[in-house]
């Protein structure tokens, strides 16, 4: 499908073939998914006079070039992401529609949009323009007419959003009409971002919003076309295959929700028609770090794997195919970036123990230094480039000691050790020949146990002589709530479900490793199986 067009229709000119014609209602026996809402004669009357050419932006906007089949709701649904739609008049035979906004700036910012990305509805084009009514005065029957329909595709629910500070619009709208996709990704060993999201899905259509967040211990994420048909497209062409060789598997389906509230820009969600927002938690929106490695545009790049169609030629994309290792990055060591800067973190608590604990689920982690004149910040090492890449998409906005992290890719090659004799407080170390690292056997089951951090955590290596009461009483002792436990079959290892992830990760870095006696050191990691 076209990507940018730059000759698009939209703007300011105003065709004469704005002018209404009467038309008649829907006959009785249409359905009411296609029920539209027409102008009748008096209606004409008041909408006369929109040929004239007058630049001036108006909450109410002309759609021109419908196809003939389209339905209310898809045009409603064009309008829906750029704010409140509060009318809607279709003009059947004219292949014509009016769409009024709540705001004349809602208006401004979708024309603008759809200047640079040319909207389109079951495969045609179509034109939107400024209309000369500052209005739409439709008369009581087809205003309450309109009122229903857009009362059943805007219902807003305020769901419990899957990001802090992110609502979702739940609507009538059957799914397999939505924008939305929701998208969950199987066997997830390597890192996927929004960005590799966004180079994937662009290729059937104009992505307008993309929001990231882990449910049931699995990364998802929801993204909304401008147009329902460009999702159709791609969840036909993508469900099913795989992003990287054998791993990373595309589940996809239509959401009940057409239209996405994003309230911030950072790595988790974007809106990618309002670059102003906000990144939240005083973040930038793009870590400056990964901007400046990723800055230089790679050549077009195939992702070796089983999805051939993904050609990815953005440079962010390309470092998520580097992080699988399949692919050499330019202006990137082979092994990729080994070092992590990690800041916002707890001085008063944080330790470079408790760094190599949490960030070793993810890697092996070779040295850890806090940084001696600003302890809120460390640098780890870790043991190669796909695993700081894991690390970073997993840890990355995650609560530590109370505090939201941020993980970026450090500019620094290696952690240098202080000079023999230099008493650095304690504040490097060498964790180059622990006996606890996690990836150190080729082919190690730790590689298929990799899992965002969740509530429920996996424990292994119990002694046969502790019972469930003595693992909860040691758990609730890291300051959280034990909600759930369970043992497996054999006692040898079990689950445990405290009340939040912060808790979770808080245990996990105090009673990984922990002596249960007998020679049992307890092993602890994130599970993606809930009790």
């Amino acid at each position: 499908m076209d990507g940018i067009v730059t000759d698009v229709a939209v703007g300011v000119k105003r065709g004469s073939d704005e002018l209404l014609s009467g038309s008649v209602l829907n006959s009785p026996n249409s359905n009411m998914s296609s029920m539209v809402v027409t102008a009748n004669g008096n209606d004409n009357k008041k909408f006369k006079g929109d040929d004239k050419m007058d630049g001036a932006p108006s909450r109410v906007l002309h759609i021109r070039k419908l196809p003939g089949e389209v339905t209310e709701t898809e045009v409603i649904a064009l309008g829906l992401p750029f704010g409140k739609v509060t009318n809607i008049l279709m003009l059947k035979g004219k292949n014509q529609a009016f769409l009024e906004l709540a705001t004349e700036e809602a208006a401004i910012t979708m024309v603008n949009y759809y200047s640079a990305v040319t909207p389109h509805l079951r495969n045609q084009p179509i034109y939107i323009q400024y209309s000369n009514h500052k209005e739409l005065k439709t008369d009581n029957t087809l205003n309450q007419r309109a009122q229903a329909v857009l009362q059943a595709v805007t219902a807003v629910q305020t769901t419990n959003a899957p990001m802090s500070g992110t609502t979702v619009s739940e609507s009538a709208v059957t799914p397999a009409q939505s924008p939305v996709l929701r998208i969950i990704i199987d066997n997830m060993y390597y890192p996927v971002t929004l960005d590799v999201l966004h180079q994937i899905f662009s290729k059937f259509g104009a992505v307008l919003k993309i929001i990231t967040f882990t449910k049931n211990n699995q990364f998802q994420a929801l993204l909304q076309y401008g147009d329902p048909v460009n999702a159709q497209q791609a969840k036909l062409a993508l469900d099913g295959q795989n992003i990287y060789n054998a791993c990373c598997t595309l589940r996809i389906d239509f959401s009940k929700l057409v239209n996405l509230n994003v309230k911030y820009n950072n790595d988790k969600s974007r809106d990618y028609t309002r670059p102003d927002l906000p990144s939240g938690d005083g973040q930038p929106a793009l870590d400056p770090a990964i901007a400046a490695a990723f800055a230089k545009e790679t050549s077009l790049l195939a992702v070796p794997g089983t999805l051939s169609p993904l050609a990815i030629p953005n440079a962010a994309a390309a470092a998520a195919a580097a992080a699988a290792g399949r692919v050499g990055m330019p202006g990137v060591s082979a092994g990729g970036n080994t070092v992590l800067l990690v800041s916002n973190l707890n001085e008063e608590m944080v330790t470079p123990q408790s760094l190599f604990t949490l960030f070793g689920v993810y890697g092996d982690v070779q040295r850890v230094k806090i940084l001696y004149n600003k302890k809120d910040s460390a640098l780890i090492q870790m043991a190669d480039g796909n695993q700081s890449q894991l690390a970073m998409s997993h840890l990355n906005g995650q609560k530590m000691y109370g505090k939201i992290i941020r993980v970026t890719l450090s500019k620094h090659q290696t952690v240098q050790l202080p000079r023999e004799g230099l008493d650095d407080q304690g504040l490097t170390k060498d964790f180059g020949n622990s006996p606890l690292h996690r990836f150190k056997k080729p082919g190690s089951k730790n590689f298929q146990n990799i899992f965002p951090p969740s509530a429920t955590l996996h424990l292994s290596n119990i002694p046969p002589s502790v019972a469930e009461e003595d693992l909860r009483t040691l758990f609730a002792n890291t300051g959280g709530t034990v909600k759930a436990f369970k043992f497996f079959q054999d006692h040898k290892m079990a689950l445990l479900q405290m009340s939040t992830v912060e808790e979770a990760i808080q245990a996990l870095i105090d009673l990984h490793n922990y002596n249960l006696g007998e020679n049992h050191h307890l092993r602890v990691s994130f599970s993606k199986s809930t009790i």
